[in-house]
């Protein structure tokens, strides 16, 4: 049988306070031990945003415990999938075999209603491609 690898994921929006803070966390929580997941953000605030945070608690997740991020911040190795949420030209270019940009509204500002939608969307996308991750594999 073959011996699967962990894959590492890395996903990237402006503040790293909610999109990419979201993703990361569906990454875990899916992909569980076969993933290495990363956040970070172009331009990042320093706090993870209340609603996210409570947006994950409605799924059983502690977003708490995390914290904004740089890219300066996250390893300097080659992801298997990079993910790029509105930072636009202010992403760099970080060394990936697939990287996908995600055209995801930044939900700070919605209410709990929409900014529930953009939570769904974004573990909606993680799965899809921690199932194309895991089809490589075989």
């Amino acid at each position: 049988m073959k011996e699967s690898r962990q894959h590492r994921m890395l996903f990237v929006c402006i503040e790293n306070s909610n999109r990419s803070q979201m993703a990361e966390a569906f990454a875990h929580i899916h992909g569980g031990e076969t993933i290495e997941a990363y956040s970070a953000g172009s331009h990042p605030s320093g706090r993870i945003n209340s609603k996210a945070i409570e947006a994950m608690r409605e799924v059983d997740y502690d977003l708490s415990g995390h914290r904004s991020k740089s890219l300066s911040e996250i390893p300097d190795v080659e992801f298997d999938f990079v993910a790029t949420m509105g930072c636009g030209d202010e992403c760099p270019l970080v060394r990936a075999r697939q990287r996908e940009d995600w055209d995801i509204p930044d939900p700070k500002l919605m209410d709990p209603d929409e900014f529930r939608i953009i939570r769904d969307m974004i573990e909606t996308r993680v799965k899809a491609v921690l199932a194309q991750l895991q089809n490589r594999e075989q």
